[in-house]
């Protein structure tokens, strides 16, 4: 071979050596800067991950994050508390009218009762004053005679007066004449069994009340009636005054 050619030969064969140094050598670097590479664009995109979740919400937001869960809390705290308010009042007052309904109630049977009770009164005094008027109109008078014993007067008085008032009526008939239908009072001029003042009163009942102890019955207990309500009544203020 020409040395010309054997230069050239060993030229090329130089350069082919040096590429393929040169292919492996960059393929290795490659490959390492593969490998090292490829390891931190993994770290390095979990860590933009990780900062993109957290840059999703503003710095001010991120912030109040716990502060608005326990503004939640304190307002379902008020809400409960103001129900419980609400329910505790309710009951109160529930427990308030019912206790104002009874004692309304109460008032009102108390009432009603003194009405009932003042009613019963008016109509046993009323009834009273029927029995009596009725006795005194209708039982005529027994004939006139020259005189009457205190029995025979009394006998006369039972079929006049109401049998509950008899001994009432006879009590002030008893202090005031002694059933002397004659008797004569020589201070005031009083007269009759129950001393009419002035006796011609008793003419009213009839005109025979001089001589007649039935009229001045008659008289007597109408006006114990009209003036003290019953003969009783009249008795009782005998007994308090001396008098009626």
């Amino acid at each position: 071979m020409p040395e010309g050619n054997r230069v050239s030969g060993n030229l090329v064969r130089g350069f082919a050596v040096a590429s393929a140094t040169a292919v492996t050598t960059v393929g290795a670097v490659a490959g390492a800067a593969q490998s090292s590479t490829g390891q931190s664009v993994n770290d390095t995109e979990a860590t933009a991950s990780d900062s993109t979740l957290l840059a999703d919400l503003p710095a001010g937001q991120q912030a109040q994050v716990p502060s608005a869960s326990l503004t939640q809390q304190a307002d379902s705290q008020a809400v409960a508390a103001d129900n419980t308010a609400r329910k505790t009042a309710a009951e109160e007052a529930r427990k308030q009218a019912a206790k104002d309904a009874i004692a309304k109630q109460e008032a009102a049977a108390e009432q009603q009762a003194l009405k009932e009770a003042k009613e019963r009164e008016e109509a046993r005094q009323k009834a009273g004053r029927s029995s009596t008027g009725s006795s005194a109109t209708d039982i005529s008078s027994p004939s006139t005679q020259s005189s009457y014993t205190a029995a025979q007067v009394q006998a006369i008085a039972r079929q006049i007066v109401p049998g509950d008032q008899f001994q009432c009526f006879s009590n002030i008939v008893q202090h005031e004449s002694g059933w002397n239908h004659k008797a004569v009072n020589p201070s005031s001029g009083a007269y009759g069994l129950v001393q009419a003042y002035p006796g011609s009163k008793m003419s009213s009942a009839g005109a025979d009340w001089r001589t007649n102890p039935a009229t001045q019955i008659k008289w007597g207990l109408n006006y114990m009636n009209d003036r003290y309500g019953s003969p009783c009544d009249a008795w009782a203020f005998w007994q308090a005054n001396g008098s009626y």
